[in-house]
């Protein structure tokens, strides 16, 4: 095995050792078995995640509640009915010695229309997606009670979490889900004390770390993803973000992750204006050592990167601002489950991945989710990926795909509300 820092251990504020510097960061696999659970295609990818040499695997969006959903085929873990599932899940990413944290979350706003559920937000502030507008629900401002019920959710699926035998979770306050929603004055209208200063568009975030980190044992790890910014005007920005890591410094947590971006600014697939490759793999990365230097927790910086040399360089500190300690990788671990393996061998490896330049940014991100999504299913059949798929028949078929899985998600919907 080639000498570097990617591949020495670190070890956690609560003591854990993570065996190398490479996670496979969150991705929306939409993979759920009938209820919303995990089954045997999750088990077989993430065993070749666990397979391909990462150190911690961070598994797609874990919803805290039934009604909220990034997508029909989403996991909800919010009681123990299906709780030997989520064991199996978990032993399949484990067994490598490696950490897997479930990464628990709640959409808000962004759910799709299809699903026939009430959205809900900080304030009645739908998603501007121009035409695409429609595609999601029109939400509603939560109420207290509500927000307090939320609250609840996320330390019961860490506790489930716990109990399935994962090594910890990841609360999501990216990517404008809830959390980040609340964060975001563009979005967090408020008036009560949830929303205006920033102190009260953090207090959802720092609640649900304070609930997590009293609920669950000590050598449990909890993780926070957190946009560095929103990349949209007026919204949440870097120094937003040093603010909140600097509340986050106090409440225990194992390892912060950065990354930016949401559904109206998709900036965690890429930032079209940056003509450079290596710009667009670094894209968070200056934002990320700009803010460690605020935290006391390990950094993990997301985002883009599928050369050895860019993730080795995010290592190393630049000037006088620090370096990060893990690298996130997804999208490059769609296509190629065992990077970090064939990185520890080979310097010089060649990722290739497709880029979606259309000129409707919003289709274009459909576009490379769904292609992501169509490498994941071949990876979980243990397929070799397919970078030159067509785009276009990959939008169609996923298109299909989620249909089939709308009816079933509405038929356990209507199932569970009269049982």
């Amino acid at each position: 095995m080639i000498n570097s820092a990617l591949f020495s251990p670190i070890t956690l504020p609560n003591g854990a050792v993570i065996k190398n510097r490479i996670c496979k960061a969150a991705m929306e696999e939409n993979m759920a078995e009938y209820g919303q659970r995990p089954g045997p295609s999750l088990n077989r990818l993430y065993r070749q995640w666990s397979n391909g040499g990462a150190g911690l695997i961070l598994t797609g969006n874990v919803m805290v509640a039934p009604n909220a959903l990034t997508g029909a085929g989403g996991v909800v873990l919010q009681d123990d009915r299906h709780l030997e599932c989520f064991a199996k899940w978990a032993k399949a990413a484990l067994h490598n010695n490696t950490h897997c944290w479930m990464q628990i979350s709640h959409p808000g706003r962004q759910v799709y229309a299809n699903l026939g559920e009430q959205a809900l937000s900080p304030s009645d502030v739908a998603l501007d997606l121009g035409k695409f507008s429609k595609m999601f629900a029109q939400p509603r401002a939560l109420l207290v009670d509500e927000i307090e019920e939320i609250i609840g959710r996320f330390v019961n699926s860490a506790l489930l979490a716990q109990r399935a035998g994962f090594t910890g979770v990841q609360i999501h306050a990216a990517h404008g889900y809830l959390i980040s929603q609340f964060l975001s004055p563009l979005v967090n209208r408020r008036t009560d004390e949830w929303g205006g200063s920033l102190e009260n568009r953090a207090r959802l975030l720092l609640s649900v770390v304070r609930g997590v980190r009293a609920a669950v044992a000590a050598d449990f790890c909890v993780s926070v993803k957190l946009n560095s910014a929103d990349f949209q005007k007026g919204g949440f920005d870097a120094e937003d973000a040093k603010w909140v890591v600097g509340e986050l410094n106090e409440l225990g947590i194992d390892l912060l992750e950065l990354s930016g971006g949401s559904y109206e600014s998709p900036a965690m697939q890429g930032n079209p204006a940056q003509n450079s490759t290596g710009r667009r793999e670094a894209y968070f990365i200056d934002f990320a050592r700009d803010i460690a230097a605020q935290a006391v927790m390990p950094v993990m910086v997301t985002g883009g990167i599928v050369r050895r040399s860019v993730a080795q360089s995010a290592l190393e500190p630049a000037g006088e601002l620090p370096a990060v300690d893990m690298l996130g990788m997804a999208t490059a671990l769609a296509y190629y489950p065992d990077l970090p393996s064939q990185w520890a061998h080979d310097t010089h490896l060649e990722v290739v991945i497709p880029r979606i330049d259309w000129k409707n940014k919003t289709l274009a991100a459909l576009a490379t989710m769904s292609l992501t999504k169509h490498q994941l299913k071949r990876a979980s059949l243990g397929k070799a990926s397919q970078p030159k798929a067509n785009p276009v028949v990959a939008i169609l078929k996923d298109r299909i795909k989620v249909r089939k899985q709308v009816k079933r998600y509405k038929k356990w919907r209507q199932q569970t509300h009269a049982s």
